[in-house]
């Protein structure tokens, strides 16, 4: 785990969930039923999730970090307009480009669209390839700080002055045991877990985790859909290649007037970082070339990051697309859902 928020937060966060519950028996709770369908890039996560929301009377809820911007349409692979009027989904479009978001306020906001959910008697529906806020969904977000703006902003002013080796060297020497988890060029996570030490004046490996083993809020069903790595790499250029087609480049110019480049995080998406690099030259032709070879690759190593980290996740029930197809899962998760106690 590699972001932390504060432990005093988290009970905040723990009473908010249970409030509107504690006339109901918590047996009765736990065993309200919600869907979890995980997967890498371009596996078709969203068109099943629809189908199976279509026929159990669902709600999708989105687990995905860059999908609550207004504007990150198309690089993100939303739901078009067709697809929210057939299917009410949350944790769309509920921030502007200049606004942050993080996994604790994930975690907050996607527990509530679940009750809210399950409150109108229909079926939770959690969709996304991001392990690490699926995570904080089943089991609480980390524990440690919220950001604070002036620590972090001087941190991204060293990481551009200095760059990402050197301030991954300073994490190395204080705090070495974390510094083995990640690498120089994970610099989200190296800034913020220089912000943490200084904030806290603590090793970020010091700060505690959640309990994955503590009893689950709900009836969770997890999946993971997937295809053979090499199936899913010509399916990420096929994707990046309708992505440029249906006008990601003009999508990401907008954005950069409206202020992309001043939101670290939604800078760094994959895609997002790619075409704002271009964007930022003289826009030739080669430029282009190199700008969707980079989004290709760096979509690639995203899937492999996907499949490293679902394979921790033991509670997942995997289901390969390419033996099985998709309607054959389509049933399993139904099935499952109608059958399980």
């Amino acid at each position: 785990m590699s972001i932390f928020y504060n432990t005093d937060d988290i009970q905040d966060q723990i009473s908010e969930l249970y409030l509107p519950l504690r006339k109901k028996n918590q047996n009765e709770i736990a065993k309200k039923k919600v869907i979890v369908i995980a997967g890498p890039t371009a596996v078709g996560k969203t068109a099943l999730s629809i189908s199976i929301a279509q026929i159990l009377n669902g709600e999708i809820i989105s687990a995905d970090s860059m999908q609550v911007y207004k504007g990150m349409d198309i690089g993100t692979a939303k739901a078009n307009k067709d697809e929210q009027k057939n299917i009410v989904h949350h944790l769309l479009d509920i921030k502007d480009i200049n606004q942050s978001f993080n996994v604790s306020e994930f975690y907050r906001t996607a527990h509530r669209a679940c009750r809210q959910i399950l409150f109108k008697g229909k079926v939770p529906i959690l969709v996304g390839g991001s392990g690490f806020y699926i995570h904080a969904f089943l089991y609480g977000p980390p524990l440690g700080p919220p950001s604070n703006q002036e620590v972090r902003e001087k941190l991204e002013e060293q990481l551009k002055k200095l760059g990402a080796e050197e301030l991954y060297e300073r994490v190395q020497m204080l705090d070495p045991e974390y510094a083995k988890t990640i690498t120089h060029r994970d610099k989200h996570k190296i800034v913020r877990a220089l912000e943490i030490m200084s904030i806290t004046k603590k090793k970020v490996s010091e700060i505690p985790k959640p309990d994955v083993n503590q009893k689950p809020l709900y009836n969770y069903r997890l999946w993971f859909l997937h295809y053979p790595k090499e199936d899913i790499y010509e399916l990420v250029d096929k994707r990046c290649d309708q992505m440029i087609k249906n006008g990601f480049i003009d999508e990401v110019e907008k954005l950069k007037n409206q202020g992309l480049e001043s939101n670290y995080s939604a800078a760094q998406a994959i895609g997002y970082r790619q075409c704002l690099k271009y964007l930022n030259s003289n826009k030739t032709l080669d430029g282009k070339i190199t700008f969707i070879d980079e989004f290709k690759k760096a979509s690639k190593k995203y899937v492999k990051r996907q499949f490293t980290w679902f394979k921790k996740e033991s509670n997942f029930r995997s289901l390969n697309l390419k033996e099985i197809g998709i309607e054959k899962a389509k049933e399993y998760i139904l099935q499952d859902y109608e059958q399980s106690i």
